[in-house]
C-alpha cells in the first residue's frame, strides 16, 4: 500500500528491513546500542561487526532518541538507531516517547539529507507496544512530518507479519493523511 503526502510517500511493506535498498533502515535498538534480539540483532548481524563499532561511542541512546551509523553490509547506506519505550499501560509517557523516537529519527534523515528510509514498527515486540495504539502513533507522526519536510520522499514501513501489516494498512486508512 501507498499513499502520497505533499509530494512524498508512505508505502507499508511485510518483509525484512535488512534487505531494504532505501537510503537509510531505522532499528529499533535498545539504550546500549549493543545489539539484541528482533529487529535489533537482525540490523547487527546483518550489517556486521562496523556497525557495533559505530555505535559504541554513541551510547547511552534514551528512549525518543536517534543515533546515525554506517549501514556497513547492508544494502542502505545508514542505520538510524532509535530506542522506543517499553510499554507499561499507557500511562508512563509512552505514547510521547514512540512519537520523539520516530520524529528524532525523521529529524536524523533530513539533517543529513536521507531521502528514502524504512522504519520497523518500534516498540511493538518485546517492548510490548499495542500495535493498533503504536501504528497510529507512527503513521501520525510520519505523515504530519512529511507535510513540512517534503525533502524526504519515501517512508517505507517494513512489517514483520500479516497481522501487523494489515493493522497498519486499516490505520493508514483511517487516518486518510494523504492528498
Amino acid at each position: 500500500m501507498r499513499i502520497a503526502i505533499k509530494g512524498s510517500a508512505v508505502e507499508l511493506i511485510k518483509g525484512d528491513i535488512t534487505a531494504q535498498e532505501t537510503d537509510a533502515i531505522v532499528n529499533a535498538a535498545n539504550t546500549t546500542l549493543s545489539g539484541g534480539g528482533g529487529v535489533d540483532g537482525a540490523i547487527h548481524k546483518a550489517g556486521g561487526p562496523s556497525i557495533m563499532e559505530e555505535c559504541k561511542p554513541l551510547a547511552p541512546c534514551p528512549a525518543g532518541e536517534a543515533r546515525l551509523t554506517g549501514g556497513g553490509q547492508l544494502k542502505a547506506k545508514h542505520v538510524i538507531h532509535t530506542v522506543g519505550p517499553v510499554y507499561k499501560d499507557g500511562r508512563h509517557n509512552e505514547p510521547r516517547l514512540l512519537e520523539k523516537s520516530y520524529r528524532s529519527s525523521l529529524e536524523l534523515a533530513s539533517k543529513h539529507r536521507i531521502r528514502s528510509l524504512a522504519f520497523p514498527s518500534i516498540s511493538t515486540g518485546a517492548y510490548r507496544y499495542p500495535v493498533e495504539e503504536a501504528a497510529r502513533i507512527a503513521l501520525s507522526t510520519v505523515g504530519g512530518y512529511l507535510v513540512q519536510h517534503p525533502e524526504i520522499e519515501l517512508v517505507r514501513f517494513v512489517l514483520f507479519d500479516d497481522k501487523t501489516y494489515k493493522i497498519y494498512q486499516r490505520t493508514l486508512e483511517e487516518l486518510s493523511v494523504g492528498e
